[in-house]
């Protein structure tokens, strides 16, 4: 009975073993590569060395930094369009969609059968400057009011920051929506009529109930695309120019182009740090049970 007993306790450390050793092998140790690197000094051709130069944080971080705060401004712009596109969007699924559920749903999921870089290409298309979106644009005069905005220049959309903005919302648009989906679609339809026979309005209800009980899926949805959308550098590169450059440019260029590894793992780190802290005060402020 005590080696059964032994065995039984045996089985949670070997059910986690595949997935302790997945972390070690994929996560532990190329954070602790990059670390190492972040602190080396030298160069291609004499070799890098691990000389303890914390200089490099700092140096990054003064020369980058303009990059790293328009990551953050557009990652956030693009997080605050995917919640005020995606919510409205989930709340229909939800309760509203009946027998066409499963066909929105599919909907919703159907640009992931299809390559990142494809789809942010087919903006190039859609925004190019003789394209019939930008040409409507143009003749109802938006485009004057973006450009006076400083998001557009002139009459064309690409290569500007509203550019960038939309592939980045358009590309983390169902990180969004099925984490709200899913939250909503757990709200409980009784609580509505309850609220319907305490005379609430509808929207009443909506800030009473609805939106309290799905704040789980607007803080694990606005995670899941400002975190991505923080470090992407493909939207940046394809839809914008050289003034809308992201930190996650910065970092390829450094490691595949300028070969400077110190300063891209740096700034690598000085990202995640970044983004970690706001991610805690975030999820600290929501108070959600559920996440906290």
């Amino acid at each position: 009975m005590r080696k059964a007993a032994a065995r039984r306790r045996r089985v949670p450390y070997l059910l986690l073993f595949a997935g302790v050793a997945w972390l070690l092998v994929f996560f532990v140790a190329p954070m602790v590569y990059q670390a190492s690197t972040s602190v080396q000094t030298g160069s291609l051709d004499t070799g890098f060395k691990v000389t303890w130069h914390f200089a490099t944080y700092w140096n990054a971080l003064t020369e980058y930094y303009p990059q790293f705060l328009r990551s953050l401004l557009y990652s956030g712009i693009a997080t605050v369009l995917c919640l005020g596109i995606g919510y409205p969007l989930a709340y229909m699924i939800a309760f509203r969609a009946g027998r066409w559920r499963n066909v929105v749903l599919v909907l919703v999921i159907a640009p992931f059968f299809t390559s990142f870089l494809i789809r942010t290409l087919a903006w190039e298309t859609i925004l190019a400057d003789q394209s019939p979106v930008v040409s409507f644009l143009n003749r109802i005069h938006l485009l004057d009011v973006t450009s006076w905005m400083g998001i557009t220049e002139g009459n064309r959309v690409m290569a500007t920051p509203l550019a960038v903005v939309c592939g980045l919302t358009y590309n983390f648009l169902p990180f969004m929506i099925l984490p709200l989906y899913t939250s909503l679609e757990r709200v409980d339809g009784r609580l509505h009529e309850a609220a319907g026979d305490l005379y609430a309005t509808p929207f009443t209800t909506f800030r009473k109930v609805t939106f309290p009980l799905s704040l789980p899926g607007v803080v694990a949805g606005t995670l899941l695309t400002f975190i991505p959308a923080s470090g992407d550098y493909i939207n940046a590169e394809l839809l914008g120019s050289t003034n809308q450059k992201m930190i996650g440019n910065v970092i390829q260029s450094q490691f595949l182009r300028v070969l400077d590894y110190p300063t891209a793992a740096a700034l690598s780190f000085i990202l995640m740090a970044v983004i970690l802290a706001i991610v805690t005060v975030y999820i600290r402020r929501a108070g959600t049970e559920e996440l906290v």
